[in-house]
């Protein structure tokens, strides 16, 4: 049978192990390589160039037309106007 020490000290070893008591672990710094704002612009500026891709490719490849048309603004004119039947 345990006896009222090591129930005690069974009690004193949980309350260590509990999350929230006084005492913290401490955690390992973690230094980030890149800051958060670096990595904002960095996805903006690979989704602009995919979306640009995608455009010669879909507009050049896909729709059989000159590729670096899809990048001229007289182009998305055409289309807008298409779109909303305005002459």
């Amino acid at each position: 049978m345990p006896t009222d020490a090591n129930k005690q000290e069974k009690k004193q070893l949980r309350k260590q192990h509990k999350p929230g008591t006084k005492e913290k672990r401490r955690r390992k710094q973690r230094r980030r390589i890149l800051p958060i704002w670096l990595r904002i612009i960095i996805v903006l500026f690979l989704s602009a160039l995919a979306l640009l891709v995608g455009l010669v490719v879909g507009y050049g490849v896909i729709g059989d037309g000159n590729p670096l048309d899809a990048l001229d603004w007289s182009t998305w004119e055409r289309i807008w106007n298409l779109i909303t039947k305005t002459q």
